[in-house]
């Protein structure tokens, strides 16, 4: 359905569209009422079917409203439009970009900053989950950084309000599969520790560039979450401080009683890494679940006289003890020196770090060191093909495993390919589902087509069938439907105007033409749809002009009665004579020139005038050197054919 233009709850209008989620569409709209502009969250018609889903988005889009926080964004008010079955949730709109755009620019985030980013993301999350809101979906894509530097946390739409515990709502697992918790993977009980291992996660992408864990398909990142340990972020970046790679670390750990227990605890370590980045302060349980703990010194409770022994019986034996002991000592430091530069009793190797290697160099290295290797394959759109994926035991500076022994590899065999399906004629809404499930990247344009329903896909620029691998892109052109346009008015117009302001409104025309005698002739008299209804572009509109067909007649032009030119008692000029000159000019032509009469003739013949329509007559009548004029106007169309028109002074 398209929004824009439109207004809901009788003061929201939908302006344009500003973002596309799993579960509803964002526009940007402007508030009528309070005169501001605000961000519509609109619920995708796939949900509104499901009146259990309804009711918690209802329930806790209402509790999220509760949360006023500098760190989330205000959701304003929760709405439902009955007429077009619409459930919305009006939000504050931000000015800035989402932490991802930013990651996706900048590759990695400096370590000071990233620690301000995350102390604000704990922030909010520290206030929501005193509320009892869980978020559940914290990736950067739901963080929006303003202009000023602010960290915006949005989208607690779909988080949960709890008194306990929760799990996961309508029997799915919510969330985004890169930056969801091991017990989101596993579709069991989520709480606040969840949202801190997705700030973990977070942040291990902020300070590195990269997710700690990507897959080709949804499910094999979600494996990962619950079994595999990612390489730690200053693996990848040595320029993140010690007390920083810690605080990822334990907000990351796969058991979630050995994560911080609060957001309130987490904000605290960031504070302190800020003033001390390298210090030791973050706890981190080891993997038996034990701390290392320091055991006080036993005293000796039997204490006593000593027995008089060997040596004061026999005081010379002391020296030769002494030498033998010296000579012992000798050996056990030389055997034990030995030992430890051979890597122990059994001979060590420090664990090499085999990973974006190629699988030849990973001979070479294992080779020289002693140690052997196991390789499997599997597709990856991050690593290039033939370089190691992984390696078990992963490496960490400083380990050792003994000469001889086995490290497993995973080689890369590039990404993934799968024929592309045909998009045409499918609903959009299905070709985002399955571009995500095969990882391609996919390009919208959106164009007016007559012939596709809107919301159905017209055309690829992929043909069906063509292998793409993960991080191909796509581009589709999706139907918006027939565009529509007001008709205009245009009747009384001539045919050249009317035919223009047609085709301005994106209208064809179509002449016809009837005679009406009493209308002006060349206007258009109807047109075969009226004026301000909606129609396609390209409709054809009908206009009839009127055209008359004007016949030409013949006049007869005759002067009543000479007038004379000049007034006196004998009706003569100076010298004597009543003779006068006539000349007859019709429509600006001569048609008598110089026709000799007499004062007081009559029935003087002028000529005649062939033509039709207005007829314009001027008659000059010259006596010596006086003139008079007469005109006349009018309308042949009115006389007979050749008629007599008396002309009278």
């Amino acid at each position: 359905m398209n929004l824009i233009g439109k207004i809901i709850g009788n003061r929201y209008e939908i302006l344009e569209e500003a973002g596309n989620g799993g579960m509803a569409t964002v526009f940007k709209a402007k508030d009528h009422v309070l005169n501001r502009y605000v961000a519509v969250k609109v619920l995708k018609d796939e949900y509104t079917t499901d009146s259990d889903f309804i009711k918690r988005f209802n329930s806790e889009a209402q509790s999220a409203a509760g949360l006023s926080h500098a760190n989330i964004v205000s959701i304003y008010d929760v709405g439902f439009e009955e007429e077009s079955n619409l459930y919305y949730i009006v939000m504050e709109l931000v000015k800035g970009k989402t932490l991802k755009e930013i990651i996706k620019k900048d590759g990695t985030i400096s370590w000071k900053w990233a620690v301000n980013i995350a102390m604000q993301i704990a922030s909010a999350l520290e206030e929501a989950h005193k509320n009892g809101i869980v978020h559940r979906d914290i990736k950067p894509h739901n963080i929006i950084i303003t202009e000023d530097g602010v960290a915006k946390v949005t989208d607690f739409g779909i988080a949960k309000a709890v008194s306990n515990s929760t799990i996961t709502a309508f029997g799915t697992t919510i969330g985004s599969v890169h930056y969801f918790s091991p017990e989101q993977a596993k579709g069991g009980m989520t709480d606040a520790k969840s949202d801190l291992y997705s700030l973990g996660v977070v942040m291990y992408e902020m300070l590195t560039g990269k997710v700690p864990f990507d897959a080709d398909t949804p499910v094999s990142v979600a494996l990962k979450h619950m079994q595999e340990e990612a390489p730690e972020p200053i693996q990848l970046n040595g320029d993140i401080p010690t007390a920083v790679n810690q605080i990822v670390v334990k907000a990351m750990q796969k058991d979630p009683n050995e994560r911080y227990n609060t957001a309130t605890e987490m904000l605290n370590d960031l504070a302190k890494a800020l003033k001390d980045p390298d210090g030791d302060f973050v706890i981190i349980e080891n993997r038996n679940g034990q701390y290392t703990r320091v055991m006080k010194a036993v005293d000796d409770k039997n204490k006593g006289k000593k027995k008089k022994g060997f040596f004061a019986e026999h005081p010379k034996s002391k020296i030769l003890i002494f030498i033998l002991g010296l000579i012992l000592l000798f050996v056990i430091v030389f055997l034990i020196t030995k030992i430890a530069l051979d890597g122990g009793i059994s001979k060590k190797v420090e664990v090499p770090n085999l990973v974006n290697l190629t699988l030849s160099e990973v001979q070479e290295k294992v080779d020289s060191l002693e140690l052997k290797i196991e390789t499997t394959e599997a597709a990856s759109s991050e690593v290039e093909e033939g370089r190691i994926i992984s390696q078990e035991p992963p490496f960490k500076a400083g380990d050792k495993m003994k000469k001889g022994e086995t490290i497993k590899v995973v080689v890369s065999k590039g990404p993934e390919t799968n024929p592309l399906p045909n998009f045409v004629g499918s609903k959009i809404e299905d070709v985002r589902n399955s571009a995500l499930e095969i990882g391609i990247e996919l390009v919208e344009e959106v164009q007016n087509n007559n012939k596709v329903q809107a919301g159905y896909v017209v055309s690829q620029d992929v043909t069906e069938g063509t292998l793409v691998k993960s991080g191909d892109t796509v581009k589709v052109v999706v139907s918006s439907g027939t565009a529509k346009t007001k008709v205009p008015y245009v009747i009384g117009m001539d045919e050249g105007t009317a035919n223009a302001t047609l085709v301005n409104a994106n209208l064809k025309t179509k002449v016809s033409y009837a005679t009406d005698n009493e209308k002006e002739n060349g206007k258009v008299l109807s047109q075969s749809i009226n004026s301000g209804e909606e129609v396609a572009e390209g409709t054809e509109i009908e206009i009839q002009v009127n055209k008359v067909e004007n016949k030409s007649k013949t006049i007869k032009l005759v002067l009543e009665k000479v007038p004379a030119v000049v007034s006196n008692s004998s009706n003569t000029t100076s010298e004597g004579s009543n003779a006068v000159t006539i000349t007859v000019v019709v429509n600006g032509k001569t048609l008598v020139g110089g026709k000799s009469a007499k004062v007081g003739d009559t029935d003087v013949d002028l000529g005649t005038v062939t033509g039709s329509g207005v007829q314009s007559i001027e008659i000059k009548i010259a006596q010596g050197n006086m003139t008079k004029t007469i005109k006349k106007e009018a309308n042949i169309d009115d006389w007979g054919d050749n008629s007599v028109w008396y002309i009278k002074e």
